[in-house]
């Protein structure tokens, strides 16, 4: 599975916050010419169906590795969790 499909669908699963940005222009005689610019920053809540389609999509990738891969894997989590504690 592509890394980038699994960090977007983590990312999706776990919450995010993204800039939108509205721009508002008028017509001039030579050219357009920009009003208004706003910037608010969204936030976009977990998702269930995200988190559920991430878990299936490790678990069935964690199937395929070999003993040493999943060893090495294993120690990175326990890291983690070390971590945040």
């Amino acid at each position: 599975m592509d890394e980038k499909i699994l960090q977007t669908l983590l990312k999706k699963a776990t919450g995010y916050t993204h800039d939108e940005i509205v721009e508002e222009y008028s017509a001039k005689e030579d050219g357009v010419e920009l009003v208004k610019r706003k910037v608010t920053k969204k936030y976009y809540p977990p998702d269930c169906a995200a988190l559920k389609t991430y878990l299936e999509l490790k678990e069935s990738n964690l199937s395929q590795l070999d003993t040493e891969t999943l060893k090495k894997e294993k120690k990175r989590l326990l890291k983690e969790l070390e971590k945040k504690k």
